[in-house]
C-alpha cells in the first residue's frame, strides 16, 4: 500500500508537469466561447476528458500491442522512409491541429484582428468544448503511457488521472484570468503553444521511425522545451519591464 501511494504521489506530479501545455491550450480556446460561457466550457471539458482519459486508459492497457504496431510502412528509398503506428497518426495529427491554431492566432493578432474578433464571435459553445475534449485526450496519451511504464495497478492510475484532471479544473480558472489581465502574455502564450506543436509532430516522426533523405527524425526532449520556454518567459518579462522603463524616459523627456 505505501509503494501504491508513493507512485500515486509521483503520479499526479507527472501529470501535472505534462499537463501544463494541454492546461495552455485549454485557456486559450476556451476564448472562443462566448463570455458567459467560457468558464462552464472549461469545466465541462475537462470533466468529459477526465472520464474519457480512463476509458482510454482500459483500452490502452488492453490494446497497447495494436497502438505500437506498425499499420503501413512507407518506402520509397533515400527519400522517405518510416513504419507508420497509431499512436504515431495521434500525435501527429494533434501536433499539427496545434501547430495550425497556434500560426493562425499569431497571423490574426498581428495583421487581421478585426477577422480574429469576428471568427471568436462566431465559435460555438459545442464546437469549442469538442475541440478541448479531443485534444486533451491527444495530450494525455503520453501521460497515460508514462503511468502505465510506472505502475500496473488500475486504481493507482485512475486516481491519478482523477485527482490531476480537478486540478486542472481549478488552475484552468486562474490561468485564464491571468492572461485577460495580463493582454501581453497572450503572444507569450502563443508561440509556447507553437513550440508545443513542434515537440509533438517531432515526437510522432520518431514514434513512426520517420526518415527524409536518409536522415532520421529526432523528437524534441522534454528537458529543452522546458529551458525554451523557461527563455522566453525571461525575455517577455526583461522585454516588458525595459518597455515600460523607456516609456517613462520618453514622458519624462516631454514635461
Amino acid at each position: 500500500m505505501l509503494e501504491n501511494l508513493f507512485t500515486l504521489f509521483m503520479l499526479i506530479i507527472l501529470q501535472a508537469v505534462l499537463g501544463f501545455d494541454n492546461l495552455l491550450y485549454i485557456s486559450l480556446e476556451s476564448k472562443r466561447a462566448p463570455v458567459e460561457k467560457q468558464t462552464q466550457v472549461r469545466n465541462l471539458g475537462i470533466g468529459i476528458a477526465i472520464v474519457l482519459r480512463i476509458g482510454l486508459l482500459f483500452l490502452l492497457l488492453q490494446l497497447l500491442p495494436l497502438f505500437e504496431e506498425p499499420l503501413f510502412h512507407l518506402h520509397w528509398e533515400g527519400v522517405v522512409e518510416g513504419a507508420i503506428t497509431g499512436h504515431s497518426i495521434i500525435v501527429l495529427f494533434g501536433g499539427g491541429f496545434i501547430l495550425y491554431t497556434a500560426v493562425k492566432e499569431i497571423w490574426h493578432m498581428v495583421y487581421l484582428e478585426e477577422h480574429a474578433k469576428e471568427s471568436k464571435e462566431k465559435s460555438s459553445f459545442g464546437k469549442v468544448l469538442f475541440l478541448i475534449v479531443v485534444m486533451n485526450l491527444v495530450f494525455s496519451f503520453d501521460s497515460i503511457l508514462s503511468a502505465i511504464a510506472l505502475t500496473k495497478v488500475l486504481w493507482v492510475m485512475a486516481t491519478a488521472i482523477v485527482i490531476s484532471g480537478v486540478l486542472m479544473i481549478w488552475l484552468s480558472d486562474r490561468v485564464s484570468k491571468f492572461l485577460a489581465r495580463n493582454r501581453m502574455f497572450e503572444v507569450l502564450g502563443l508561440f509556447i503553444l507553437f513550440l508545443v506543436g513542434v515537440m509533438l509532430i517531432s515526437e510522432g516522426g520518431h514514434l513512426a521511425e520517420l526518415a527524409f533523405f536518409d536522415v532520421h527524425i529526432t523528437p524534441m526532449s522534454k528537458s529543452t522545451f522546458y529551458f525554451v520556454i523557461f527563455v522566453l518567459v525571461i525575455v517577455d518579462i526583461v522585454q516588458g519591464r525595459y518597455q515600460k522603463k523607456l516609456i517613462k524616459e520618453h514622458e519624462a523627456h516631454k514635461h
